[in-house]
């Protein structure tokens, strides 16, 4: 019950900030699609799991968009949580962002909430929950289909890839952070990641106990690949040991539009003996690479184009884990064709993900060039033995509305950070050193000791997030916010 009262609680103060956010509208509207969040139950490792779950009335996950259309969704929550989404790859008006008490209140449980404003351009993205609820899979698929993607003569398939554990998000928090995971449980881990959001938009600096944020983690010489031992590592909600297998046509080409809302583990998509080429980045479009092995950090999303052989067969889609053994994926397959079992090991470890791919990139319509009229450079520090991250200087970065915004980001711990910008899309101009045309993405990989400067505009005033898409480095410090036209 403690839980429960405090967000609403929370919820009570920010309905008075957003009152156009508040719960059951009186005029409900009849067009607007219904996304609802509730509960379900998986089977993982032959045991059952109960998850919550993102979809519309027939129960399909996620959405479906058009391009150029209006995002008209009535959020729906029968869960017995109050939560809210964030719509991940789209850029909304900041009061509909979907981040707790920045600003709209969280969505009480049994209440409902309308969300209307223009989709924008077509792209792979995705929806989750902008709390610890983000693990136990408050997530789905976000996808927006131009008319060309309707049209054109290829098969489209979405794969959400995700970390899965037994244990609650909050006791995963407490055994990081060295504590008893029957010493806070629920209460403290959603309490500890709120109130380091509230005092972030506070001006306030987290508690972060370290002497210094621009030195390495005490006590490590090396990165630091994964710091949580997952249950499993879903594709689709399903490990390998029962994958899903889609159909195929033979000599057929696929679209791949693979997701990582994995909170805490990094992959590489390997296509196997299927050479693909990599045609976006975090929805929006970049010359074409080819290749058969793509790294994808949590937050991002690869588009992968695949022609397939003219005969029949099986062809499995794998997502290493970085550094590990473990794998998960789909199996893309031709009607009649065997499909092998594929162990949810390998016989090696998955790929260290670095900037090599990043470097590769180039946007096929880059931001147009122009003097920054902000600039600012952000360390991204931590310290393993207290769980602590942060981003200095920590305040809110002031600009101003209709600008050229450069932030460079360097990172001095010795565990990579996906970094995610709420709001807006940005161009990557400069990878360790070197200029570059870059993607123009949302969420760019900084690995150890790396340093990455990218561009935006201003044009959607707020106070916007950027953090890193690690769901428990953002829990525990390593999140600040743009903020521009009167927001906080």
């Amino acid at each position: 019950m403690y839980r429960r009262q405090f967000l609403k609680t929370l919820a009570a103060g920010a309905a008075a900030v957003s009152p156009i956010l508040n719960s059951r509208s009186a005029f409900a509207n009849p067009a607007a699609v219904d996304l609802i969040i509730g509960t379900r139950t998986l089977e993982v490792n032959g045991k059952a799991a109960t998850v919550y779950g993102l979809a519309d009335r027939n129960s399909r996950p996620g959405l479906v968009l058009d391009a150029g259309s209006d995002f008209n969704v009535r959020l729906i929550n029968e869960s017995k949580e109050d939560t809210l989404i964030h719509w991940h790859g789209l850029t909304p008006p900041w009061d509909m962002d979907g981040v707790p008490e920045n600003p709209a209140a969280p969505l009480p449980a049994g209440q409902s909430r309308e969300y209307t404003f223009p989709v924008g351009p077509g792209g792979t993205h995705w929806m989750h929950a902008h709390t610890l609820q983000e693990q136990s899979l408050l997530a789905a698929p976000l996808i927006v289909q131009t008319a060309e993607d309707r049209s054109r003569d290829e098969q489209e398939v979405v794969v959400l890839l995700h970390d899965f554990s037994f244990k609650s998000p909050e006791e995963l928090l407490e055994t990081l952070k060295g504590g008893s995971s029957g010493h806070g449980g629920m209460q403290s881990g959603q309490q500890n990641m709120m109130q380091t959001m509230t005092n972030m938009q506070g001006h306030q600096m987290p508690m972060t106990g370290m002497s210094t944020m621009s030195m390495p983690m005490k006590g490590m010489s090396s990165p630091d690949l994964n710091d949580i031992e997952y249950d499993a590592y879903l594709a689709n909600d399903r490990t390998l040991d029962d994958p899903e297998v889609i159909r195929t046509e033979k000599g057929g080409r696929v679209r791949l539009r693979i997701i990582n809302g994995a909170t805490a583990t990094a992959f590489t998509v390997d296509t196997g003996a299927i050479v693909g080429n990599l045609i976006a980045v975090d929805g929006i479009d970049v010359e074409p690479v080819a290749g058969s092995r793509f790294p994808i950090s949590m937050g991002q999303r690869l588009d992968i184009r695949l022609e397939l052989p003219a005969g029949s067969g099986s062809y499995p889609i794998l997502a290493l884990r970085e550094g590990a053994t473990e794998q998960t994926g789909i199996v893309l397959a031709t009607s009649g064709a065997t499909v092998a079992k594929i162990g949810t090991t390998s016989s090696g470890p998955g790929p260290v993900l670095d900037l090599g791919l990043e470097q590769q990139l180039r946007a096929r319509r880059p931001i147009f060039p122009r003097v920054p009229d902000h600039q600012f450079t952000l360390t991204l520090g931590g310290d393993m033995a207290a769980y602590t991250w942060s981003i200095s200087p920590g305040a809110p970065l002031k600009v101003s509305k209709d600008k050229r915004v450069r932030l460079t980001m360097r990172n001095m711990s010795m565990m990579a950070h996906p970094m995610h910008l709420h709001g807006h899309h940005f161009q990557v101009l400069r990878v360790n050193g070197r200029d570059i045309s870059g993607a123009v993405r949302d969420t760019v990989l900084l690995p150890p000791m790396a340093e990455v400067a990218v561009e935006f505009d201003t044009g959607n005033p707020g106070n916007w997030p950027l953090h890193c898409h690690h769901l428990y480095h953002m829990a525990t410090g390593m999140m600040t916010y743009v903020s521009y036209n009167g927001a906080i």
